[in-house]
C-alpha cells in the first residue's frame, strides 16, 4: 500500500495543488485546519504530515506541538510551508519538534524529495533495528514522547519475557492501554505486529546472553521465553542470518582477539 500522508491548509487552491502533486506516489487525506487534522489522526494510520503554518482555529505550529506531545501521534513526521521566512520563525517550528521547515513558493521536485527522505530514513532505521541483535529498540525513537513509550515497552516485555504466552492482549492490559492503541502505536515505529515485536524483542535478549558467553544456548533459549530450543534456532536465523552457535562464536572470538 502507498503511504498515508495528511496534507493540511486552509486554503483549497493549495490543498488542489499538494494533492495534484503527490497523489501519483501517496494516498491522500486533506484537512482545513489543525483540529480537523488532530481529529483525523484518531481514527487514520497517517504516516506524514505536510502543514501550512497561517491557518484559523489552529494553526501549523500548534498542530505540530500537539502531533510531537502526543505519544499516539509522535512518530508522525510533520513537514511544515510557511510563507513566513524569518529565522526566527524556522527556529519556532523546529522547535516544536517539526522534521522540515519548507518556504514558500518551494518546487514540487524539493517537496517530493523532502517527503520521500523523511519516509526512507524512518524505514532504514527500522530495518536496521530489527536485523541487528544489540541494537536497542530506542533507536527507532525520534522524540521524546516516542523514546519513553519504547523504552516502557521494552522494560514490559523483558519483565515478562518467560510468559511464552505473551500477546498484545496481555502486554496491553500490563502497560494499561487499548489493544488496539498499542496495536497501532506498535506498527507505526517498527513495522512490525506486536506478536513480531515480542519475538524481536526475546531474540534481541537472547543475543546479550549469548555475546555474554556465560549460558548454554539451551539456557538462552528458556530464559527468553522459547517454546523449544528448535524453535528459538528457528527464530534465531531468521531474524539474524545466522544460528546462535554461530553468533555465540563470533563474540567468544572477539573476546579472545581483546585479550
Amino acid at each position: 500500500m502507498l503511504p498515508l500522508i495528511l496534507l493540511v491548509d486552509d486554503e483549497e487552491d493549495i490543498l488542489d495543488f499538494l494533492e495534484r502533486t503527490l497523489n501519483t506516489r501517496y494516498n491522500i487525506l486533506r484537512a482545513e485546519d489543525g483540529r480537523q487534522a488532530l481529529q483525523l489522526l484518531e481514527t487514520e494510520a497517517v504516516q506524514l504530515i505536510v502543514s501550512d503554518v497561517m491557518m484559523p482555529e489552529m494553526d501549523g505550529f500548534e498542530l505540530c506541538k500537539n502531533v510531537k506531545s502526543n505519544f499516539e501521534h509522535s512518530h508522525i513526521p510533520v513537514i511544515l510551508l510557511t510563507a513566513r521566512n524569518t529565522i526566527q520563525a524556522k527556529v519556532e517550528g523546529l522547535e516544536l519538534g517539526a522534521d522540515a521547515y519548507i518556504e514558500k513558493p518551494f518546487s514540487k521536485e524539493h517537496l517530493l524529495a523532502q517527503i520521500a527522505s523523511l519516509l526512507n530514513n524512518r524505514n532504514m532505521v527500522r530495518e536496521y533495528f530489527a536485523s541487528s541483535p544489540l541494537v536497542h529498540i530506542k533507536s527507532m525513537a525520534h522524540t521524546r514522547a516516542d523514546e519513553r513509550f519504547l523504552e516502557t515497552l521494552n522494560n514490559t516485555i523483558l519483565s515478562n519475557m518467560e510468559d511464552t504466552g505473551l500477546d498484545v492482549e496481555k502486554l496491553a492490559g500490563i502497560m494499561n492501554m487499548s489493544r488496539i492503541t498499542l496495536y497501532r502505536k506498535i506498527k507505526a515505529v517498527s513495522n512490525l505486529s506486536p506478536v513480531e515485536l515480542i519475538n524481536v524483542t526475546r531474540l534481541k535478549r537472547a543475543a546479550e546472553l549469548l555475546a555474554s558467553g556465560d549460558y548454554k544456548i539451551y539456557e538462552v533459549s528458556d530464559m527468553a521465553g522459547f517454546s523449544s530450543q528448535s524453535n528459538f534456532a528457528r527464530n534465531f536465523l531468521k531474524q539474524f542470518k545466522m544460528t546462535p552457535t554461530e553468533y555465540a562464536h563470533t563474540h567468544q572470538g572477539e573476546k579472545k582477539a581483546e585479550k
